[in-house]
């Protein structure tokens, strides 16, 4: 635990250190707050469901943004050599990488409780399970993509092109469930089942299933699973 909070430390002060981390929470603010505002006091809807229907389309292009330098940033500047000859892990190292990239998307997620405090204050009726199952499907979601961005980060030393790969995997489980007109009925359920879309929208309604909640860990796990491997090949090339 003590190498993976270095990591965690290192990569966090990395972030605070260079004007990303601000851009990405300023506009993160922004953005949700538009929306917030644009359906609470101009719609007069007491309810977040916008905000939680509109930030995984945020989530889409912001985390590969955050995560697409994780490790193509090391891989490019060749600190991954000095870092495979400390005694350090593959594991505790993408773990590090991992929880220091999500913390910075729940930084942005955090800033959006403005919004709940608010409609507690303002708001009438306000549906105290839902939002609390909107956010944690968004936490879930979130850590998916952290994933999914280390890993695309993993397997080039190009930060653009670690983006682009990552902006692709998201979109890819982001839109499965929106293919399934289009599929044949043999596999429909399966590509349901891998949708993220799917599952998030089943947690927003306020039913927290542990199939929804397997699903999120699952994925998570699976695709630091393929960085570790990854980065175990590559620095046995």
């Amino acid at each position: 635990m003590l190498n993976v909070r270095m990591i965690f430390r290192r990569e966090i002060q990395s972030f605070f250190n260079s004007p990303m981390a601000y851009i990405f929470l300023v506009i993160f603010a922004i953005v949700s707050g538009y929306f917030f505002t644009n359906t609470f006091f101009l719609f007069g809807q007491s309810d977040l469901r916008v905000l939680f229907d509109m930030i995984p389309l945020v989530y889409l292009f912001f985390i590969p943004a955050v995560s697409m330098g994780l490790i193509a940033r090391e891989n490019n500047i060749g600190t991954m050599e000095t870092i495979s000859t400390l005694p350090l892990s593959t594991f505790e190292f993408v773990i590090g990488k991992f929880l220091a990239g999500f913390c910075l998307i729940m930084l942005g997620l955090l800033a959006t409780s403005i919004h709940f405090i608010t409609l507690v204050y303002v708001g009438t009726n306000v549906d105290y399970g839902a939002i609390f199952s909107g956010y944690l499907g968004l936490a879930l979601m979130g850590g998916t993509f952290t994933a999914i961005g280390i890993y695309a980060s993993s397997v080039t030393d190009n930060q653009v092109v670690a983006f682009i790969i990552g902006v692709f995997l998201v979109l890819v489980f982001y839109m499965l469930d929106k293919t399934l007109v289009f599929a044949p009925q043999s596999i429909v359920g399966i590509i349901q089942f891998l949708a993220v879309d799917y599952h998030l929208s089943n947690i927003s309604r306020g039913v927290i299933d542990s199939r929804n909640i397997i699903y999120f860990l699952s994925m998570i796990g699976f695709f630091i699973y393929l960085t570790i491997q990854t980065l175990e090949v590559r620095r046995w090339k």
